[in-house]
């Protein structure tokens, strides 16, 4: 039986006892001195932090500007990472993509099918016609950008003088598109005051956190009310990726602790 991507989320969920997404956000800049920060080098990185929280760990999120930036070698990493996760886990492409249907359409054979990531992180700007061409494959997911962790976030997504604001409009509409149970949200960890109002709005839409560690986000309120009606999951970057000198046995050791963390706020439901 096909399974929509909600629940493929929440069965791996279940399976690890996590919530957690570890973000693959690598810049070489930011490593130790003495490792290789060629494209070698970042790929040898991003396949020993797979291989130390495959375990524990039921998704991972490249963001697509950390391997763009290299050009096509680049893009051709991000293939061999979706490649080597090879279903171990979920991968969502935070790509930020949205244009009109014809280009979604293309964006979403290239992210979705070609490359075969899980899910891709949207920008609804220009309405529905850029997220409808995402969403054919019920396998497949798509994560609306709603209200952002960043500090100026509010200027668009939650201006005072807005009658609606229109995090709240995004969430209408992906609740109405959601008839194959394969859209989720993006909530900013950082937005604490907002997200009871977004909890109850969502509801039966996946949540995807951002904003945990460097950012300042709550953890203990981003992981209980995000697992409230749906599932959230919490995405860590920086917080595990360059946990204290770099070195891999503390990168692995932070992505721990976050899962243990995570753990004893969440209740697993095959123990409760």
């Amino acid at each position: 039986m096909t399974l929509s991507f909600n629940k493929r989320l929440q069965e791996i969920c279940i399976k690890k006892n996590n919530r957690l997404c570890i973000g693959l956000d690598i810049d070489p800049d930011h490593f130790p001195q003495g490792r290789d920060t060629t494209l070698d080098g970042i790929e040898i990185f991003a396949k020993e932090v797979i291989d130390g929280t495959i375990d524990y760990c039921p998704v991972y999120k490249p963001n697509f500007a950390f391997y763009e930036r290299y050009g096509s070698k680049g893009y051709a990493l991000l293939e061999r990472i979706v490649d080597y996760v090879n279903g171990r886990a979920l991968v969502i492409a935070d790509a930020k993509r949205g244009d009109i249907g014809n280009t979604s359409r293309q964006y979403a054979r290239s992210i979705l099918e070609t490359m075969g990531c899980d899910a891709i992180t949207i920008s609804p700007y220009m309405g529905r016609d850029a997220i409808e061409p995402f969403l054919i494959d019920i396998e497949k997911g798509v994560f609306i950008l709603a209200i952002t962790s960043n500090k100026n976030a509010a200027e668009i997504q939650n201006n005072p003088n807005d009658t609606l604001p229109l995090y709240e409009k995004i969430i209408q509409i992906a609740r109405k598109l959601n008839k194959d149970d394969n859209i989720g949200i993006v909530v900013g960890a950082t937005q604490i005051d907002l997200m009871e109002n977004i909890r109850r709005l969502s509801e039966g839409l996946a949540w995807l956190v951002p904003g945990i560690g460097a950012q300042g986000g709550d953890l203990q309120k981003s992981v209980s009310i995000s697992n409230n009606n749906g599932v959230g999951i919490i995405n860590i970057s920086r917080g595990i990726l360059y946990a204290g000198d770099g070195n891999l046995d503390e990168i692995i050791n932070s992505a721990y602790q976050y899962t243990e963390q995570i753990r004893e706020i969440v209740c697993n439901p095959v123990s409760c």
